[in-house]
């Protein structure tokens, strides 16, 4: 586990790693990234690069933490993923119910699989799923993600990269919103995407929270937006 810069969580568990791309968002992947830095350092856990991996030792990894921390789930991979086998999945939410005492954040683009094996996963309160939305086509996500047994269920609008003007709020306890940022030719993210999101957020009493406008340098574009930080999070806490 590593201390986390981003702004909604405290600290990332790996127990796979590596992806590939299937939308739009996926273009500018920080993960891809950051895993051909780690493989050029040397690092064990990366030696293959990107590829999808899965790391049974991790999975003893939170049962050494004493203090209850907010966990980002394979900030790295996509636990969802169709090479990562349901048997390992069964054994990493099995370590996530015997740490009550910590919150797992679960985000996959990969809703439909998500979807499948819900029934078959144990769905205790301290763990909380999301599915990303980039755009209005990739809203189905969210009828998945209402499908299953999480407590908290959440959206990840990052990066923006188009209106959504209706968002299905049904039974969603948060939503983060973010622009793209990097190195690339990044995408911009419109200001009357964020409010209009923002706006129903308020109308459906669902906490709302900016994370960036993004950018090249987002440090310097920062993360007010109309002047006010959003960082509501969810009322469900266990």
């Amino acid at each position: 586990m590593a201390k986390s810069s981003i702004e909604w969580t405290e600290m990332t568990w790996n127990p796979t790693t590596g992806c590939d791309k299937i939308s739009t968002g996926c273009k500018f992947c920080y993960a891809e990234i950051m895993a051909k830095r780690l493989q050029a350092m040397g690092l064990e856990k990366y030696q293959d690069g990107f590829k999808i991996r899965i790391h049974p030792n991790e999975l003893k990894r939170p049962y050494l933490w004493k203090k209850s921390k907010m966990v980002f789930v394979n900030s790295m991979s996509d636990l969802f993923h169709e090479e990562v086998p349901l048997d390992f999945i069964k054994k990493v939410f099995f370590v996530m119910n015997e740490n009550t005492n910590h919150i797992f954040q679960v985000l996959t683009k990969r809703s439909e699989r998500l979807a499948q094996i819900a029934p078959l996963l144990n769905w205790t309160p301290n763990i909380w799923m999301g599915v990303s939305v980039e755009n209005d086509r990739t809203t189905f996500r969210i009828k998945d993600l209402q499908k299953t047994g999480a407590a908290t269920k959440f959206l990840s609008l990052e990066p923006l990269l188009g209106a959504v003007p209706q968002l299905n709020l049904l039974g969603i306890d948060w939503v983060i919103v973010g622009g793209e940022s990097g190195k690339g030719k990044i995408r911009p993210m419109k200001l009357e995407w964020v409010q209009q999101i923002q706006e129903q957020c308020v109308e459906t009493d669902t906490a709302f929270f900016f994370k960036q406008w993004g950018g090249k340098n987002k440090k310097k574009t920062g993360r007010l937006l109309n002047g006010v930080e959003y960082n509501e999070m969810p009322k469900i806490l266990v």
